[in-house]
């Protein structure tokens, strides 16, 4: 049976692993880490000290983007040692707090990270459309290299993630803020700026990849679908509409760095 797969944070109890029977040491959350990857990407790992009538000892939380790779760990890994003396407890888990309908978006380093897994590190490629200071689009006037009364600087960003083996293109428009104080020095308002600019591709990459399904067959082979009920207005303009004053050339993902983002997020339920 496929298994569908959205950009999102995995929910429901068949991706989630509770790991019992865990010693503490140095390290725990990367020795699961590293023990469970194996299966396919985690979405996080944590690590946690027994309650006090539960005696002496942690137990551990692993969150799969697939169903199909949590089982396949389950069974690999109960009533075996991996990387301590005595052997653990891992099951499937069973109850989950609340409900809800979709998971949280996730960050870009998370998307880019499953993208490199199921589609493989030359099966995408991004380019931005634009990239706007629109620092004083909302109603104050500001001179040039200074900032808004609200001490703040802002990026609008549109960028298109294409998926050439599949025939796929996906398009996101997001806004990146980041304060700065008034009357700050150029050094201030310079680092200001470019974390502004980050923020605002990294949250149109993700955007991007919200409207992309993979869809990983039983035989291990990905199909992709452009899902169309995610679509925006801003998806139907033309590039010309999208640019808008400020072109952007020659510009990429790795001059924003995007990848020193969230250390160790692939271990952190915070995303």
């Amino acid at each position: 049976m496929a298994e569908v797969l959205q950009f999102r944070e995995p929910l429901g109890s068949a991706r989630t692993l509770l790991v019992w029977g865990l010693e503490p040491q140095p390290g725990l959350e990367r020795s699961l880490f590293s023990a469970f990857s194996s299966f396919g990407p985690l979405y996080s790992v944590r690590a946690h000290g027994n309650a006090a009538v539960a005696g002496p000892g942690c137990y551990g939380v692993i969150k799969f983007y697939s169903a199909r790779d949590a089982s396949r760990a389950q069974r690999a890994c109960h009533r075996h040692s991996l990387f301590q003396r005595a052997p653990l407890k891992v099951c499937v888990c069973t109850k989950q707090k609340g409900f809800q309908q979709q998971g949280r978006a996730l960050s870009s380093n998370k998307c880019q990270e499953l993208a490199n897994h199921y589609l493989g590190f030359n099966g995408w490629s991004s380019r931005i459309i634009t990239l706007q200071n629109v620092s004083g689009f909302d109603g104050e006037n500001e001179e040039l290299g200074r900032t808004s009364q609200k001490g703040s600087v802002k990026f609008l960003c549109a960028l298109e993630v294409t998926l050439p083996n599949h025939g796929v293109c996906s398009r996101g428009v997001a806004l990146g803020e980041a304060d700065v104080g008034t009357g700050a020095d150029p050094l201030e308002f310079l680092t200001a700026t470019r974390r502004a600019q980050k923020l605002a591709v990294g949250k149109a990459l993700s955007g991007a990849f919200q409207k992309i399904l993979l869809i990983v067959l039983e035989n291990g082979k990905v199909a992709v679908e452009y899902d169309s009920s995610q679509e925006e207005p801003t998806d139907s303009l033309t590039e010309e509409e999208l640019k808008g004053l400020v072109q952007v050339n020659e510009l990429s993902l790795e001059q924003f760095d995007l990848e020193g983002e969230e250390v160790l997020s692939d271990v952190s339920f915070d995303d």
